[in-house]
């Protein structure tokens, strides 16, 4: 008998370890939503941090906003770069260096002595983290090829529905986490996440070959050193100019659009573009979905700050009470995502997310200080709708329009793209609510909001190209 069992889980072992004939590898989705969360969870898990880090290091709002900037600028820069990374050399090596530095900020981030260190850990964190959602991308486009199935419908809704489901744990994981270990227990979870990363990667994800060098070379000569550079230089600039826009430092835009010609000069001249902004130039529903990508994150992100803002100052909630008002947001949006994400179309969804972001904008501008509390939650549910499907939408477009060369630094722009939406809200939060975040401020907000999203509806209903994904 016990011989029996053993030869039983030898062959299970070994048809556990063999690539499956047909059909998506099950077994990598486990390592492709756990990289993919790492970068919601640690946006969303610092909300609700800021308050005892200030009291701890005697900081000033002002101040620790820059754990959530750093995050972002991070982010924001080293998406595209990690994505073209996956491209060159697969995904499995630098998803497990993207674990391991995000374990290493985790370590840096719990031990941090004072406020300053804590935000060059929230910098390492947001380059850890960049390198799971292009991974999975990477992942999901080679498993497309090996299988034959061009649209794995049902891979790429569960990816869109374990960010959307992170952003509602996440302030309630914060929560437990200072209530249980004080605030750097909400930077020592990077830790056991790190680990978890580091083994469902090692043991999971193939060791895939990336797209190297056309002659032949070493793929590391492919790597477009100064044009990462120019453009990191521009994104920085120009973030940090969108995130403390009534000081008029316009130097500092001017230095991003001086980067900004430098480095789409370089890669016209280089032979190996980091980003090929020829092909991009010539791919215009691609560009078309990043500044749809754009346009839906700046109503989102303006929802999460200045909404929440004035619930809490305007209408008189409390924290935890603006906490739960949000929760319809994100729960609408994991039913919508999961019931319309088997089909392929986007065009729909988008048409569809247009018109319910404006609906959600015209709702606003019906409150007030004296509105009842029901309304504030069916305002949520409003925006739940399109933001369940937005998400998806643009997931998918990418997918369809990339090169498929070059889908983990497509995949990093689109997030690229999302943060500067994030940044946009941010400053637009600071110009129309000043020192309060009335309800006079709030209604300024929300033209604005209304004005992205009209945006949003006419450069989707004007991209014909859309139609043509999904409708086969």
């Amino acid at each position: 008998m016990s011989t029996a069992l053993t030869r039983a889980v030898r062959r299970w072992r070994r048809g556990r370890d063999q690539e499956p004939a047909n059909g998506f590898d099950r077994r990598l989705l486990a390592p492709m939503m756990t990289g993919a969360a790492l970068n919601p969870v640690n946006s969303s898990i610092i909300s609700v941090s800021l308050v005892p880090i200030g009291a701890a290091f005697g900081a000033p709002p002002a101040r620790t906003a820059w754990l959530i900037s750093a995050l972002y600028l991070a982010t924001a820069i080293g998406q595209p770069v990690m994505g073209r990374l996956i491209d060159l050399f697969g995904p499995r090596r630098l998803f497990l260096t993207g674990a391991a530095l995000t374990g290493a900020a985790g370590v840096v981030g719990m031990l941090a002595p004072d406020l300053g260190v804590l935000i060059a850990a929230r910098v390492l964190l947001g380059f850890g983290t960049c390198a799971g959602y292009p991974a999975a991308m990477y992942l999901i486009r080679s498993e497309a090829r090996r299988t034959g199935e061009e649209s794995p419908a049902a891979v790429l809704t569960a990816l869109a529905v374990t960010t959307q489901t992170i952003a509602v744990v996440g302030p309630s994981l914060g929560g437990l986490l200072v209530g249980v270990g004080g605030w750097r227990a909400t930077l020592a979870v990077n830790i056991p996440l790190s680990l978890l990363g580091l083994y469902l990667g090692a043991r999971r994800i193939p060791a895939l070959p990336g797209t190297g060098r056309t002659d032949g070379g070493h793929p590391l000569r492919s790597l477009d050193l100064p044009g990462m550079g120019l453009f990191a230089v521009a994104l920085l600039c120009l973030l940090l100019f969108l995130m403390d826009i009534d000081s008029g430092a316009w130097c500092l835009l001017a230095l991003a659009l001086a980067a900004g010609a430098g480095f789409i000069r370089r890669e016209l001249r280089t032979a190996e573009p980091f980003i090929d902004v020829r092909v991009l130039g010539g791919n215009l529903p691609l560009v078309a979905t990043y500044s749809r990508a754009l346009l839906c994150y700046v109503v989102t992100y303006a929802f999460l700050y200045g909404f929440t803002q004035w619930t809490e100052q305007g209408r008189g909630l409390s924290a935890s009470q603006a906490g739960l008002v949000q929760l319809p947001l994100f729960a609408t949006a994991i039913v919508v995502s999961t019931l319309t994400g088997r089909k392929q179309a986007v065009r729909g969804k988008l048409v569809v997310g247009g018109v319910g972001q404006i609906a959600a904008c015209a709702l606003v501008l019906l409150l007030s200080t004296g509105s009842p509390v029901w309304m504030l939650p069916a305002v949520m549910v409003v925006l739940g709708i399109p933001q369940g499907l937005n998400g998806l939408a643009l997931q998918n477009a990418v997918y369809h329009q990339a090169d498929s060369d070059r889908i983990g630094s497509s995949a990093g722009l689109l997030r690229t793209f999302g943060y500067l939406g994030a940044i946009t809200a941010s400053a637009a939060n600071g110009a129309f609510f000043g020192q309060r975040a009335d309800t006079g401020g709030l209604h300024h907000l929300a033209w604005f909001m209304l004005a992205a999203s009209v945006l949003f509806l006419l450069v989707t209903v004007l991209d014909r190209s859309l139609r043509r994904i999904g409708e086969n």
